[in-house]
């Protein structure tokens, strides 16, 4: 057992940010630079460093015990052992860790580009190093499968990447007669992050890698249903050249740290990924505090359209592996799939073809590629939708569930009306609906009939229809005969 210390959407109406790091930019995202102002107000992140012997979190560069002495238990989802006590961060340890960023913020943002890449490109090599370690660590807290585990090898990528990124480019003008006009680019300050459950070093590395190498520093708060991977992490930060204070990591509940994070004055910004209920609390204690800036990613309810002419074969096995990833605990997951009138018994074969091939069983074994939900709350939310989708009575697949290690075999539902709860609330589990559409202007109106719009999939082999029908899916992300693959 250790003993430490400690979702997903563009919401597309309201929120129009998008993530904050891509492989393909030429330079850390917009989200993590302020124009036009001399100072960066920087992200600073508090490492909350877990240790087997007692429950502490991380405030510059030390170990340090909750104020409160308060911790709290993790234990398995799939067998219920009790596996780490983890330190419950108090509103005053959050302050204490701004106020270390914030010390920080200075000198981290004055180093060259260089020089901050420097300790990145380290943390790429520690997790390339231990990604067998961390795979481990997240199938004991949230049962994620160490089989196909590539988050080790996605987070290496963006440290790597951010670590030769960090010039900003800003704009000059000599149109204003008399005058040479500047746009900067410079970092926030202290930023704050909330990373979520179902992927938290992918969203570590997505969030931490381009904010410091901005020259911000960071404060950062693990969920607490993951915060391992956060806490081995933390154990880094020193050892891989970073100074004291520019990454900060608290865990704790989000009625208390994360409130606190939202709501603190010094943090300029704060990048959220997680529930849409969440991102709204998170927004109001941006207004009522000090306006900061707020980088959402909510959820989704992604559609995917499946034209007759596409490779049934391959859209099947992508939408599937797409669905049932991580035991559907996936805000990218393709939960609403449209296939054409004429293809919908061939595709809806193979489909579950691929999802009855699951292997459901320990997370931690070899051989296995769906686990439990992440806790009994997410299990009891996922068989909630399930029984409302049997209610209607198009079942293609009825998967059981297994109350004692809170796994769920995939489930198909069909022919589900647009206005259905499983058709408009995200589920986050190992559910899927398949409609048909005989047009490309009703499946359009279908597939952006939500108020979700992270991510979409096409499939087809005509290039003019993939370009006309991607055009008018509103979603930030769309995939054209391309999904989430196991690769």
């Amino acid at each position: 057992m250790y003993d430490v210390f400690n979702s997903s959407h563009l919401y597309k109406r309201e929120y129009a940010d998008v993530e904050e790091s891509s492989e393909s930019d030429e330079r850390p995202r917009d989200g993590f630079f302020k124009d036009q102002l001399v100072c960066f107000l920087g992200m600073k992140l508090l490492f909350c460093r877990f240790e087997v012997s007692r429950a502490r979190w991380t405030c510059n560069t030390l170990f340090v015990p909750a104020s409160t002495g308060e911790t709290f238990e993790l234990f398995s989802p799939f067998d219920g052992k009790k596996v780490a006590k983890v330190a419950e961060a108090s509103a005053e340890d959050v302050d204490s860790a701004v106020n270390a960023a914030q010390a920080a913020f200075p000198a981290w943002s004055a180093l060259s580009p260089i020089e901050r890449g420097l300790p990145l490109k380290k943390m790429a090599e520690k997790i390339t190093t231990h990604k067998s370690d961390l795979a481990d660590l997240e199938a004991l807290s949230m049962g994620r499968p160490v089989d196909g585990y590539f988050d080790a090898n996605y987070a290496a990528v963006h440290f790597n990447y951010f670590g030769e990124a960090a010039y900003a480019q800003g704009h000059t003008s000599l149109n204003t007669p008399g005058f040479l006009n500047m746009s900067l680019r410079q970092p926030f300050g202290v930023v704050g992050i909330i990373i979520p459950w179902n992927a938290p070093l992918v969203f570590f590395s997505k969030k931490v890698a381009p904010a410091v190498a901005a020259g911000n520093t960071v404060v950062l708060k693990s969920s607490e249903k993951a915060p391992l991977t956060s806490w081995k992490l933390a154990q880094w930060i020193e050892e891989c050249g970073f100074p004291p204070g520019v990454i900060n990591v608290v865990s704790g509940h989000g009625q208390v740290s994360g409130n606190a994070i939202s709501a603190h004055m010094k943090i300029r910004a704060i990048s959220f990924t997680g529930s849409t209920r969440t991102g709204r609390k998170i927004q109001i204690a941006s207004a009522n505090s000090n306006l900061k800036k707020v980088v959402f990613e909510l959820g989704g309810k992604g559609p995917a359209v499946i034209f007759a002419d596409a490779d049934l074969e391959e859209a099947a096995k992508q939408t599937e592996f797409s669905i049932n990833y991580n035991s559907g605990q996936t805000c990218m997951a393709n939960s609403r799939i449209y296939v054409q009138e004429s293809a919908k018994e061939k595709f809806t074969e193979v489909f579950k073809k691929f999802a009855s091939q699951r292997k459901i069983g320990n997370p931690r074994e070899s051989g296995i590629n769906h686990g439990p939900q992440a806790d009994k709350v997410q299990y009891d939310t996922v068989l909630k939708y399930i029984a409302l989708g049997k209610e209607l009575g198009q079942v293609s697949l009825d998967g059981e569930a297994n109350s004692e290690n809170l796994t769920v075999h995939p489930v198909i539902f069909n022919d589900a009306p647009e206005d259905h709860a499983i058709m408009k609330e995200e589920i986050f589990g190992p559910v899927v609906v398949i409609n048909t559409f005989s047009s490309e202007e009703e499946v359009i109106a279908k597939a952006n009939d939500t108020e979700f719009g992270l991510y979409a999939s096409l499939w087809t082999k005509d290039l003019e229809r993939a370009l006309r029908v991607s055009k008018k899916l509103e979603s930030g992300m769309i995939g054209v005969n391309w999904g989430l693959v196991d690769e």
